[in-house]
């Protein structure tokens, strides 16, 4: 008969399921609109409700990043590439395009400019962010991290 206990009494531990999301969107305005509602989607799927804390704080940090690399990252005839990933209610937004030249940072918008808020938002709503150059093509990866507490899928 076999014991239910591994050898020297330690249980095995239970790995953190990670979740992953990866796509290529065409560098638009459509695109990065697509990238943000298949998030939502994504996130729903995962068990993070469409209204909950969660899913609307993720996807508003993808829709900015998205949108930044889209307006600031686009190469013509280049795509860009989300990958998200969940594991413990911990999530990663990385968003990389193929322009290295034109690294992002948060600025001090004109009090009527439109433009120039996006990066401000991510710095607060996200647990820490920040740009590495690509290792394997020409660009950058601006990401995001956010924790999200028990019971933060809850709407």
């Amino acid at each position: 008969m076999k014991s239910a206990t591994p050898p020297q009494g330690h249980m095995p531990q239970r790995r953190a399921l990670v979740r992953e999301f990866a796509m290529r969107f065409t560098s638009t305005p459509r695109g990065a609109r697509l990238a943000r509602r298949l998030t939502s989607h994504r996130l729903n799927e995962w068990g993070y409700p469409y209204t909950s804390s969660a899913n609307e704080t993720v996807t508003l940090i993808t829709a900015e990043l998205t949108a930044n690399a889209v307006r600031h990252g686009h190469v013509p005839g280049r795509d860009f590439h989300l990958r998200l990933t969940e594991s413990g209610g911990a999530f990663r937004i990385e968003v990389a395009d193929t322009r290295s030249e034109k690294l992002p940072a948060p600025g001090t918008p004109s009090l009527d400019g439109e433009w120039g808020r996006g990066l401000l938002l991510v710095a607060a709503l996200a647990d820490d962010w920040g740009v590495t150059p690509r290792p394997t093509a020409p660009g950058k990866t601006v990401w995001a991290e956010l924790r999200v507490p028990a019971g933060g899928g809850a709407g």
